[in-house]
């Protein structure tokens, strides 16, 4: 794998939020914050779980609005409040298996009273992977950022 197709393969995003870094960090490991934006404009998360500790693990299922259930899960790999927090991602395939993982990172950086939230994702086995979560991500981190509005 060379260096140009991992980058290729890799998805970095940044939002400045009006909050805190406490704040915003929150907003990835609280349940009841999570749910006001986690999945693109106009899914909701009816279903929940999060053993939010270093090796703990977490799942949700994001409901589009058609009906069409996707489940994601992945294990806490790095808490550092308020400054990183890790963990991995993985879609529950048809089949019950587990797709193919990948690592995100989400770190909090102070900007007077405001804060730098970089997310990077990585390393997708597609491009086009990576473009699909640019989409989803970005709609749920326009989410996020409205909270904070």
């Amino acid at each position: 794998m060379t260096t140009d197709t991992t980058e290729a393969r890799t998805l970095t995003l940044s939002r400045t939020l009006n909050t805190g870094r406490e704040s915003a960090f929150d907003a990835w490991v609280n349940p009841e914050t999570l749910v006001k934006w986690w999945g693109p404009e106009g899914f909701t998360t009816p279903e929940l779980d999060m053993d939010v500790r270093e090796g703990g693990a977490w799942s949700t299922v994001m409901l589009s609005p058609e009906g069409s259930r996707h489940h994601v899960s992945g294990v806490y790999k790095t808490i550092d409040r308020p400054n990183r927090l890790v963990f991995t991602w993985s879609w529950t395939q048809d089949d019950g298996s587990k797709g193919h993982e990948t690592e995100i990172e989400v770190t909090f950086t102070a900007k007077g009273d405001k804060t730098l939230m970089t997310l990077v994702q990585k390393v997708f086995k597609e491009v086009e992977h990576r473009d699909n979560h640019q989409k989803g991500w970005t709609s749920s981190l326009d989410r996020l950022e409205r909270m904070f509005a």
